[in-house]
């Protein structure tokens, strides 16, 4: 079980609370289309409020490659806290480190909100310079991590910060690494745990790591192609990577070795292109015509893949199963998340999904409030699934 102080293990009132948080937002003619990364930070910001903090936000925007560059200011990100707050006061610095910073540190009251400017403008923050951390850290009396889909990164403001100050765990961060620590750390058995995409070759630590953990492995998308191809069988025009046949059998042999069950495609959905309202057609796996294209699991998968939840315990989900961004290729996808969500309502099926084009899926079959819990993180909760160790968790661990 992973060990980390949070909020609620420090003493705030008074102090200067440095504060990462994930802020990098979609922003497009000037205003923020998805500010969900902003609300996912409210609790803690007013937890912190509550206890009387001053309150410094750090955050990253885009790749600045440590220069300014005045379209990546976090300015408008400022505001879109205040509107999500209710309009309350967010000040703004046109730096992150510094005197001018720290003198306006020094004015702010307790409860007062603060927003510093890009830390990538600084190359020592992805750089995770001891002297750049250091900077940081005379702004602040103690450190708080809440942004856990950066926490793959070793950068200053999530690693090496994270050394210097007491730290502990926003509450975004302490939801993540709970609900990652109840899906694969001590998770209910069976788990079962569903992998999509276009590629094997993206996702093959992902894989080799979850025969060992998971007790049915559902693989989807593109990546069900070459382990079909693997096995001989034929995939006509599909997406399919031919020179990584034998590591597709290495792993099948694996999940064998270990007790891991693996369900791949009986029936799929074929057609000649990849167009809305393409005429599609559903075959047996092992039929796919020459000059046709695999495009979506066909009716029965979905069906076999939503019959085995029914006897699970716990599912992680990354990926889905078919081209879901155009109809009618969505149907699989659809299916056994309705069911993954039917399930968890019921209170039998413990579900956590991340990725963005899961999370697009989920939202797509209309689900995405009734999975236990949706990581919006990308990198890392593909690390973390991994199996790999995260820094910015790592170093929160270290310091507890």
């Amino acid at each position: 079980m992973s060990q980390f102080k949070t909020i609620d293990d420090l003493e705030l009132t008074g102090k200067r609370a440095l504060v990462r948080v994930d802020f990098n937002v979609p922003i497009r003619d000037g205003k923020i289309t998805d500010n969900s990364r902003i609300v996912r930070v409210l609790p803690t910001i007013q937890d912190l409020k509550a206890q009387g903090a001053k309150i410094v936000l750090m955050a990253h925007f885009g790749r600045p490659k440590g220069t300014v560059v005045p379209d990546m200011s976090l300015a408008l990100v400022a505001k879109g806290l205040s509107d999500a707050l209710g309009g309350e006061i967010v000040a703004f610095a046109v730096n992150c480190i510094g005197s001018d910073v720290a003198t306006l540190i020094g004015k702010m009251d307790n409860s007062d909100i603060l927003l510093l400017e890009n830390l990538r403008f600084h190359a020592g923050e992805e750089a995770n310079d001891p002297q750049f951390a250091t900077e940081l850290a005379k702004l602040g009396d103690v450190y708080i991590n809440d942004a856990f889909s950066a926490a793959h990164r070793a950068h200053a403001s999530t690693e090496a910060l994270a050394r210097l100050l007491p730290a502990a765990a926003g509450r975004l961060m302490q939801t993540e690494l709970e609900h990652l620590e109840q899906a694969l750390g001590q998770p209910k058995r069976p788990v079962a745990a569903l992998v999509g995409g276009a590629k094997v070759s993206t996702k093959l630590e992902l894989l080799g790591n979850l025969v060992g953990k998971v007790d049915v492995l559902v693989i989807g998308g593109g990546m069900a192609n070459t382990f079909l191809n693997a096995q001989g069988i034929e995939v006509g025009r599909s997406l399919c990577e031919v020179d990584l046949a034998d590591t597709a059998r290495a792993i099948l042999e694996e999940a064998a070795a270990k007790g891991c069950k693996i369900l791949l495609p009986s029936d799929v959905v074929v057609a000649s292109d990849l167009a809305p309202g393409a005429t599609a057609l559903t075959v047996a796996a092992n039929a796919v015509p020459a000059d046709q294209m695999i495009l979506d699991a066909g009716v029965n998968t979905a069906l076999e893949i939503s019959k085995e939840l029914k006897s699970c315990k716990t599912l992680v989900w990354n990926g889905p199963l078919g081209c879901f961004e155009t109809e009618p290729f969505d149907a699989a996808t659809n299916v056994v998340a309705q069911c993954a969500a039917k399930l968890t309502k019921e209170g039998s099926l413990l579900t956590v999904a991340g990725g963005g084009d899961t999370v697009s899926a989920l939202i797509h079959a209309g689900v995405v409030d009734d999975f236990s819990y949706i990581s919006t993180a990308g990198g890392a909760f593909l690390e973390w699934l991994e199996g790999k160790t995260l820094p910015g968790v790592k170093a929160l661990e270290d310091a507890a």
